[in-house]
C-alpha cells in the first residue's frame, strides 16, 4: 500500500517558486518512484526544467524513504548545496514533504499532488483503498472499505439502484457491497453495520479512483472510475 501522488503542473510549481531563485530537488526512492512521479528520472526532468525556466538548481537526490526518520541524516550529506539554496522542491508524497520542512532547515515547496493511499492492481496502475477519513469501517465490511469502493461513498449499501448485484453508475462494476457480503459468507459471518461512523468525516469525491504512474494534471471528468492516463 502506497501514497498516490499525481504531478502538479509546472506552471504551479513555478508560481509557488516565485522569488525562490536557488533550488533544491528532492524525489523519494519509494511511494512517488512507484508511481513514476518522484524517481530519479523525474528529480533528473524537473531540475532540467526549473533550470530552463531560469532557475539555479544547487543539487539534488532520491532520498530511500523521504517520510522517515532516516530523512534527516540523507540531507546533512548535501549541506552544502541545500544551504545555498533558497528552498527544497519536493516530489514525495505529503508526509514526504512534512519530513522534509521538519529537517531540511528550507521552505518546501511540493512539486506532487498527494491523491490517496492505493495498491497496485497491475504494474502503473494504482487503486484506492483507503481515504483516510478517519472512521474506519474494516471491521465491518470484511476489510473493504464502502467509501472508496462505493461510486456513492455509500457506508451501508447496497442502494436502491442495485441491479443483480451491479452498480448503478458503473454497470460493468460489481456494487461495493457485494464483496463484502461474499467475504462475509465466506467467513460464516452475517453483515450488519453496527453503531459508530457513517462517514461523514470524509471529504471528498466518493466513488473508485486509479490513477497510472507518470501522470500529469488532474483525475479525468466521468460518472465512472476516475482515470488518469499517463502522458509522455
Amino acid at each position: 500500500m502506497k501514497s498516490i501522488t499525481i504531478a502538479k503542473p509546472f506552471e504551479e510549481v513555478l508560481a509557488a517558486l516565485n522569488g525562490l531563485d536557488r533550488l533544491f530537488v528532492v524525489g523519494c526512492g519509494t511511494c512517488t518512484t512507484m508511481t513514476r512521479t518522484g524517481g530519479v528520472d523525474q528529480v533528473e526532468e524537473m531540475r532540467e526544467r526549473l533550470q530552463e525556466a531560469g532557475k539555479r538548481v544547487t543539487g539534488a537526490r532520491v532520498i530511500p524513504t523521504a517520510c522517515d526518520d532516516l530523512t534527516g541524516p540523507f540531507l546533512k550529506e548535501s549541506g552544502q548545496a541545500i544551504s545555498a539554496a533558497d528552498a527544497i522542491v519536493s516530489l514525495s508524497c505529503a508526509l514526504g514533504v512534512h519530513r522534509l520542512g521538519l529537517t531540511g532547515g528550507r521552505p518546501v515547496i511540493p512539486a506532487v499532488n498527494t491523491v490517496f493511499i492505493g495498491v497496485e492492481e497491475t504494474p502503473g496502475v494504482f487503486k484506492e483503498v483507503c481515504a483516510q477519513c478517519g472512521q474506519c469501517l474494516l471491521g465491518e465490511t470484511a476489510g473493504i472499505c464502502p467509501i472508496t469502493a462505493c461510486h456513492k461513498g455509500l457506508v451501508n449499501g447496497p442502494c436502491g439502484g442495485t441491479n443483480n448485484g451491479r452498480c448503478e453508475v458503473d454497470k460493468d462494476k460489481d456494487c461495493a457491497a457485494e464483496p463484502s457480503h461474499r467475504a462475509a459468507a465466506a467467513f460464516d459471518a452475517i453483515f450488519v453495520r453496527g453503531g459508530g461512523g457513517d462517514g461523514s468525516q470524509f471529504q471528498g469525491s466518493p466513488g473508485i479512483r486509479q490513477v497510472r504512474g507518470d501522470v500529469r494534471g488532474g483525475p479525468a471528468e466521468g460518472d465512472g472510475p476516475h482515470q488518469v492516463p499517463g502522458a509522455h
